[in-house]
């Protein structure tokens, strides 16, 4: 039989075209594993920190917060005037405790040991209750020292025998201590309006702590343990990244000496009547004019930073300031109606509250004039009590009614003379008035490193307003019918005494970390020349003479060369003859280092409207800092001023008294 021929088998052969698409799917695929290589590369580079955090959230087992440490705020020489303070949280671990039998007592005596106000009835019964909680707040925001002596417990161990370093106490378990922070203020109420404070999660309140919020917070850590293998906890540690800390503008002792000052102008004229305060808000702002650094700032409705809520100083303001006439009838307020006047009280005056300025104002209008070559220092002007404005039935009053009589430019700013910035206002004219009060930032915020500043665009007149009134311009020229906050007047002053320059008022001048390495230095800013130095020179001159045979004499240090310019303004309504008086001046006078500008409203006196009040709150300030910050004396202490020739000298009641200028 023939054998059988094996059949071959047959060859599958793939067509050329199927070869490219198998290379094509070959590639493909490469292509996206490289892809997606390349992509994890990427996210591990640019966003695994972010990533770990999240897995670190998702931690189930001994997971725990490590809290940053909101940073300082200090004082330009380093004093601390806001700090946290660390306190801990004892937590018990039920289930731990409740694990062996032995562990129980043991533990309880030891809390009993070292914290007085626990009771064993109180741990029994938690234990109890929540048998198998690994959290259980047992108290909180205990000082170190307090939680010291159970550390202690815990740690302690034989030094000597056998059971050399073994714990004297090993039944003694499940109690931690939760670490946090807590903010506190060293001085309380010093600089409150400043600092401001913080609420639960470290959100500032206010000041510098609402406004460098994210400077000073940082980031939380995170602890957190997982079962390994061996069914052993691993424990990995994420480390908190602490805030950083702000090195203010502010003088701790010019600071302390303000505040006791206006205490002590408040304690004085409360005495006299007994019927309130001694003025609606008394406040004052001292700033380097060659800067914008702020060295003090404050008013006279304090508050207490470790206690923002206090109910006896709310009570108290409520009655003061507000008119209320019981405690009963403000508890009676509503939620909103409270917490509108809370804020009342948190808000700084210096940034937050405008009013008309008055006569402080002048030498910004004198300023103007000589710079626009409108006036000259040659000028003669002739005061005879008032001018009568085209439109207006009545004429608009001088401070003296009776007419100080040719003046020199000099003595219409020594004078305080109405009539004359009325006569320099028309000169300049309604555009070029808008428009040097545009140059020294009046009606605009200065944009100070502070929250809630007010901006005063609205309370200031356009040209095209000024055209509508008549009265607008005169009485603009000399610091009525316009309103300004305090760090508007101060910066735009500052900029006509030190030169011509426009500096940006500024309370942080350097953000340093942790270790004191610096972050960030905050230089002074100029925003503009406003001024020429020729034109900063002669009113400058002419604010030395004010206070040397002026206006302001009695504002006077002895042994100290200063100038400075008074303001008395007459308040809406007119017919109710209200004011606020002012005195802002600067020392020493050829190269001025320190300004200081007080603003009294409503002083608890009969005749609400003496720039001397000013002046006097004005001189006991000076005369502390001065010798405090370097300023040494340059004149003969007994030295008497001459007085200026045409000089009209006023009577106490004529030193800048504009009370009837609208009658």
């Amino acid at each position: 039989m023939a054998a059988r021929k094996k059949k071959k088998k047959k060859e599958i052969k793939l067509a050329r075209h199927m070869h490219k698409k198998l290379i094509v799917v070959f590639l493909l695929i490469f292509l996206l594993l490289v892809g997606l290589i390349v992509r994890l590369a990427l996210i591990q580079r640019d966003k695994g920190e972010k990533y770990s955090k999240i897995v670190l959230t998702q931690q189930g087992y001994d997971s725990a917060t490590i809290p940053y440490r909101r940073g300082d705020i200090l004082d330009t020489k380093g004093t601390v005037l806001a700090t946290s303070v660390d306190v801990y949280n004892v937590i018990l671990d039920c289930k731990l405790i409740l694990e062996k039998e032995e562990y129980a007592e043991p533990t309880i005596q030891a809390l009993l040991t070292c914290f007085e106000d626990v009771t064993a009835e109180e741990v029994r019964t938690l234990l109890a209750e929540k048998p198998k909680s690994q959290y259980c707040v047992l108290r909180k925001r205990l000082p170190y020292d307090t939680i010291h002596a159970f550390e202690e417990i815990q740690e302690a161990v034989y030094e000597e025998g056998e059971k050399k370093g073994k714990k004297v106490n090993p039944n003694v378990v499940g109690v931690w201590f939760e670490k946090e922070y807590i903010r506190d203020y060293p001085y309380d109420t010093l600089a409150c309006k400043i600092l401001g404070f913080t609420v639960p999660g470290n959100v500032g309140n206010g000041g510098l702590e609402y406004y460098y919020n994210d400077t000073l917070n940082g980031i939380n850590g995170r602890t957190y343990g997982y079962m390994n293998t061996d069914s052993d906890v691993e424990r990995t540690i994420k480390e908190a990244v602490n805030g950083n800390t702000l090195v203010s503008t502010i003088d701790y002792n010019v600071q302390r000496v303000v505040e006791e000052k206006i205490a002590a102008f408040d304690a004085a004229h409360r005495d006299e009547f007994q019927t309130g305060p001694g003025s609606v808000n008394t406040a004052v702002v001292v700033m380097d004019p060659g800067s914008g650094a702020i060295y003090a700032m404050a008013d006279s409705a304090g508050y207490s930073l470790k206690d923002p809520y206090n109910d006896e100083i709310f009570h108290k303001f409520c009655m003061d300031y507000k008119g209320y006439t019981s405690p009963e009838e403000i508890e009676a307020l509503t939620e909103e109606g409270e917490m509108d006047l809370r804020n009342a009280l948190w808000q700084n005056f210096c940034t937050t509250y405008t009013y008309e300025p008055g006569s402080t104002v002048k030498p910004l209008t004198v300023a103007a004039g000589l710079e626009l070559g409108v006036i000259t220092d040659e000028d003669r002007f002739l005061c005879d009590g008032g001018e009568m404005i085209p439109g207006m039935e009545k004429p608009i009053k001088c401070v003296n009614n009776t007419g100080h009589g040719e003046e020199s430019l000099e003595q219409t700013i020594m004078n305080s003379c109405n009539d004359a910035l009325m006569q320099i206002g028309e000169k300049i004219g309604i555009d070029n008035f808008a428009k040097y009060q545009s140059i020294f930032n009046i009606g605009l915020r200065t944009n100070i490193d502070l929250p809630g500043e007010a901006r005063t665009d609205t309370l200031i007149y356009t040209p095209e307003r000024m055209r509508q009134d008549a009265a607008a311009l005169p009485t603009n020229s000399f610091g009525q019918n316009f309103n300004v906050t305090m760090i508007q007047v101060a910066s735009a002053f500052s900029s006509v005494i030190n030169g011509g320059y426009y500096y940006k008022p500024y309370l942080v001048r350097k953000i340093v970390d942790e270790k004191g390495n610096t972050v960030q230095s905050i230089e002074p800013t100029v925003l503009r020349q406003a001024v020429s130095t020729k034109t900063s020179d002669l009113v400058r001159g002419y604010l030395v003479s004010t206070v040397g045979a002026g206006t302001g004499k009695s504002a006077k240090v002895p042994g100290y060369s200063m100038g400075g310019k008074t303001g008395t303004a007459q308040k809406y309504p007119r017919e109710d003859k209200k004011y606020l008086v002012s005195f802002i001046g600067f020392a020493p006078a050829e190269n001025p280092r320190v300004l200081v500008y007080v603003v009294i409203n409503e002083a608890n006196v009969e005749n609400q409207a003496q720039s001397s009040l000013a002046t006097a709150l004005y001189k006991e300030i000076m005369t502390e800092i001065l010798p405090y910050l370097n300023i040494f004396p340059d004149e003969p202490m007994d030295q008497v001023p001459e007085a200026v020739e045409g000089q009209t000298q006023s009577s106490p009641q004529e030193e800048d008294h504009q009370g009837d200028i609208f009658e």
